[in-house]
């Protein structure tokens, strides 16, 4: 059906922690002075991402992949959701801090098919620039005796991160973005999530935002695990490729290219984010153009791709 990318439009969501950056940083037309996110590779039902071009044009992600699974080599009779979700955050504030929680957990408590694992990309990063990642507890009961006691700077474990960091957050790890970051998160389709600390700030009307405290409990990694992976590089043309992470869920690459490189699709689809730089995909005799915050789908069927130009790009696959 597509002999060329699936072209997605963003969906953005206001948060009481965001700006402007993804204005500025990409371009999009945003509808909220506090836009927190843009979800640019989308099937979930909160923010499905609307296909731009060619047959499907006007349908969404979450339409294509019901109707049309052989786009991603689904097999028939397969009832799973789309298993992804990319976006681009801009913490413009501290996020709360939070957890989510695992598969399981998610189907057996809360009636979703998936947990939520995630890792972050750091697009930019304002000097000194930290996260929440993990905690110091080595107990279940020091954990919750802490939350308890609100001796949050005791508990939380805080890491400085700089442009082009790397972060792999499993479900039940303990994490929050800092203000002055701007990532891209490639994460399970779940929007699952148990808020365990908000600074105490409060909305527009004076209200604070709820806490899921007992679930956090209930779900949270004691102690604290330590994610490190050591990235593999790989040269094809002059194509750079970085590959991230790969894990049960997800594996996320991120390709720096400057003149041109010829590929194999080699997964059911590929999920691509351009960062930064412009260039051209060509799959047959069609070209398309490429710039910074253009999101697509290469879909299953295209065997081969040319990409072009000064690109760099994360690319990710379930």
């Amino acid at each position: 059906m597509y002999n060329e990318p699936i072209f997605l439009k963003p969906v953005f969501q206001e948060r009481i922690w965001g700006g402007k950056n993804l204005q500025t940083k990409f371009n999009y037309e945003i509808p909220y002075e506090h836009t927190g996110e843009a979800w640019v590779i989308s099937a979930h039902e909160n923010g499905p991402s609307v296909i731009q071009n060619g047959p499907l044009k006007g349908k969404t992600l979450a339409d294509a992949w019901d109707n049309h699974g052989d786009l991603f080599n689904k097999s028939e009779g397969n009832n799973e959701k789309y298993p992804l979700l990319v976006k681009i955050l801009d913490a413009n504030d501290d996020l709360s801090v939070q957890v989510h929680p695992n598969d399981e957990f998610a189907r057996e408590v809360e009636n979703v098919p998936y947990g939520k694992t995630e890792c972050w990309y750091v697009i930019s990063a304002e000097e000194d620039s930290k996260l929440v990642l993990g905690h110091h507890a080595d107990s279940r009961k020091e954990f919750e005796n802490k939350i308890d006691k609100a001796e949050w700077d005791r508990l939380l474990r805080r890491v400085s991160v700089k442009a082009g960091d790397f972060v792999y957050v499993p479900s039940g790890t303990i994490h929050a973005i800092g203000k002055g970051i701007v990532i891209l998160e490639i994460q399970q389709s779940s929007d699952i999530t148990y808020r365990v600390y908000d600074y105490d700030r409060t909305d527009s009307e004076g209200n604070r935002r709820e806490l899921h405290l007992e679930r956090a409990k209930q779900v949270a990694t004691i102690p604290h695990q330590n994610s490190s992976y050591n990235p593999s590089i790989n040269i094809i043309e002059d194509l750079t490729v970085k590959r991230l992470v790969e894990e049960k869920y997800f594996t996320v690459e991120h390709w720096e290219l400057k003149g041109a490189v010829h590929l194999d699709l080699e997964q059911d689809f590929l999920q691509v984010s351009v960062i930064e730089g412009s260039g051209y995909i060509q799959v047959g005799d069609k070209v398309s153009e490429l710039t910074k915050g253009t999101n697509f789908v290469l879909p299953h069927g295209i065997d081969h791709y040319k990409l072009s130009g000064d690109l760099e790009i994360i690319v990710s696959w379930g």
